[in-house]
C-alpha cells in the first residue's frame, strides 16, 4: 500500500518533517499497513498488540464494553490521529478496548518497541520522536479528562449541554459539526438513546438549541449552563 506522507505530517510524531526524512524513518521502524472495510474490527477486546495505529483514511471508534455487552464510544480516531499508544507503551500485550472502523479505512501499524529503542544505525530522529510521543500521551489524558467531566454530569440534559459547549469552544463556530451521529452520541455520553433525543428536543423546543442531523447551532448560551 503506497502511503501518503502528506497524512502522516498531520500527526505531531512526524510533523514539520521532509517525506523523504519520515519515508526512512518508516523503514527504520518497523511498520505495516492495511484496508479495513466500515464496521470491520480493527481490535477486539483481548487483541494481541504490539504496538499503535495512526489512520490514513477514514475513521476509527474506541469501544468499550461491560459484561453485559453495553457499549460505550470512548473516542472517535480521524486521519492523522493515532490509537492504542498509551496501551502500548504501558507494555500491554492485549486490547482491554476495541477498535471498530466507522468508515472504510487505512490504517498504518507501527511497532512501540521500535521507536523506545535505538536502532543499530543511530538514527536522529529517536530521541525528537519519544519526547513527541511523550507530548501525545498527555495530550490524550487531556481528551480523556474531558470525557470524564461529561460523564460526571448528574442528567441527560446536562451531559448534553457540557459536550455541546465543549464541542462549540473547540470549533470556534456556530453552527458547529459533530463527529458522532446520534446513537453514537449516546453511546460516547452513556445515556439512552430515545431519552437523549427527548432531550434534544426539548432544548430545540425552548429555544436553547437548534439542529439538522450532525449540525448544531447555540441560540441561548445560559440555557446550557
Amino acid at each position: 500500500m503506497e502511503i501518503d506522507f502528506t497524512i502522516l505530517q498531520k500527526n505531531e510524531l512526524f510533523s514539520g518533517m521532509d517525506p523523504k526524512d519520515i519515508g526512512s524513518m518508516l523503514s527504520c521502524l518497523g511498520y505495516h499497513a492495511r484496508k479495513y472495510p466500515k464496521g470491520d474490527m480493527v481490535w477486539r477486546v483481548g487483541s494481541q498488540i504490539g504496538g499503535f495505529g495512526l489512520i490514513l483514511s477514514g475513521q476509527v471508534q474506541i469501544i468499550k464494553e461491560d459484561y453485559f455487552g453495553k457499549r460505550s464510544i470512548i473516542a472517535t480516531i480521524h486521519p492523522g490521529e493515532v490509537f492504542g499508544e498509551a496501551f502500548a507503551c504501558a507494555g500491554l500485550l492485549e486490547s482491554p478496548l476495541a477498535v471498530s472502523a466507522g468508515e472504510a479505512s487505512e490504517i498504518l501499524f507501527l511497532q512501540v518497541d521500535k521507536i523506545l529503542t535505538s536502532c543499530g544505525n543511530a538514527c536522529v530522529f529517536h530521541s525528537e520522536l519519544i519526547r513527541r510521543l511523550v507530548r501525545m500521551l498527555a495530550r490524550k489524558n487531556l481528551v480523556l479528562n474531558r470525557k470524564m467531566d461529561f460523564l460526571s454530569r448528574r442528567t441527560t440534559r446536562e451531559k448534553l449541554s457540557a459536550y455541546l459547549l465543549s464541542e462549540y469552544g473547540q470549533k470556534k463556530a456556530n453552527p458547529f459539526l459533530i463527529d458522532l451521529n446520534r446513537n453514537e452520541l449516546a453511546d460516547y455520553l452513556s445515556v439512552d438513546r430515545s431519552a437523549m433525543s427527548r432531550e434534544l428536543s426539548r432544548m430545540r423546543s425552548e429555544g436553547v438549541v437548534d439542529y439538522w442531523k450532525n449540525s448544531f447551532k447555540i441560540l441561548d448560551f445560559h440555557g446550557l449552563e
